[in-house]
């Protein structure tokens, strides 16, 4: 039995996250302040011994005396980021530090889940981890893009530093039960709209492309990566290199759920990048031959069957 920590444990993948880690048979410390989470997303699991659910905001330091620390608190949606920009970036960044300092004090292995924001709007397709990004540095979303790019940078230099045993990974766009239903997400945006039969909302032509993960995929290739020899430190990218328009999607949507909805177009907000897939050539290599498992329309499916009983 391993004792974890999971900051952000509470949120969409935080919760599966600790799920998974329970099963396997370890202690969990859940930590998170519901900034863009809910107690509802691991409601279920306080009835387990192992795991212990503590309301404490990452920007504050925290103690513990732990085998491992997943790094996962931050909003991660524009609409959850954009609210308070400069308390996303200190999250980010006085996050990382806190934990880095509590994995330096107590010899414990930690993982970054940084996000394929790094690249920003990519001139590389598909992104591998050896580019460096087009990120705006002062646009309106740059207190997400360049908060993960700051914690990558520390996560380095305290592994360089002081030794602190560290692991990077980039995830894409990553979808599923339990995602907040006003999050502002495409695939819980679409899925919604269409359950209510309310217009479809697509911003900019459509045409724009972007990877969708099924959140399993996503565990387990975190599990691994964490679990993997201290040599590999990453960053690696975790996503589906399936490539869908954002109007492929809304019309996939659509037709699962036999919906009325319509789609209408809004302009398209600043810095949103036209394509996103990414290269997970290092991931096959590295994680034991991880490729993802779920298609979209398998992990679409489950995804509509928990927003129609959880829309109820």
């Amino acid at each position: 039995m391993k004792r974890i920590l999971v900051t952000g444990g509470a949120g969409f993948i935080g919760s599966h996250l600790c799920e998974r880690l329970l099963l396997e048979g370890n202690d969990v410390i859940c930590l998170d302040n519901y900034f863009s989470s809910s107690k509802n997303n691991v409601r279920h699991l306080l009835d387990n011994h192992n795991f212990e659910l503590v309301r404490h905001d990452v920007i504050a330091p925290y103690y513990a005396e732990v085998d491992e620390v997943y790094n996962l608190a931050c909003p991660a949606s524009p609409v959850y980021y954009q609210i308070n920009p400069i308390k996303t970036i200190k999250t980010s960044i006085y996050g990382a530090l806190n934990m880095l300092g509590l994995a330096k004090r107590v010899d414990a292995k930690i993982l970054q889940s940084s996000t394929s924001e790094v690249y920003g709007d990519p001139v590389v397709h598909p992104q591998v981890e050896s580019y460096w990004g087009n990120v705006n540095p002062i646009g309106i979303r740059s207190c997400y893009d360049e908060g993960k790019r700051a914690s990558e940078c520390l996560f380095m230099d305290y592994h360089r530093k002081h030794g602190v045993k560290i692991k990077i990974i980039r995830i894409f766009n990553t979808y599923g039960p339990r995602m907040n239903a006003n999050d502002g997400r495409v695939v819980s945006n679409f899925i919604v709209q269409a359950l209510k039969n309310e217009d479809i909302t697509i911003y900019g032509s459509g045409e724009q492309t972007r990877s969708f993960q099924y959140i399993d995929d996503l565990i387990e290739g975190m599990t691994r990566m964490m679990n993997t020899s201290d040599d590999f430190i990453g960053p690696v990218n975790i996503g589906n290199p399936g490539e869908f328009t954002i109007l492929e999607l809304a019309q996939k949507v659509i037709d699962m759920i036999n919906s009325k909805s319509k789609i209408v177009f809004m302009p398209l907000p600043g810095d949103d990048p036209q394509q996103r897939r990414p290269d997970i050539s290092l991931a096959k290599e590295r994680l034991n031959g991880w490729v993802p498992q779920i298609t979209l329309d398998e992990g679409l499916r489950k995804t509509i069957n928990y927003f129609e009983k959880s829309l109820k």
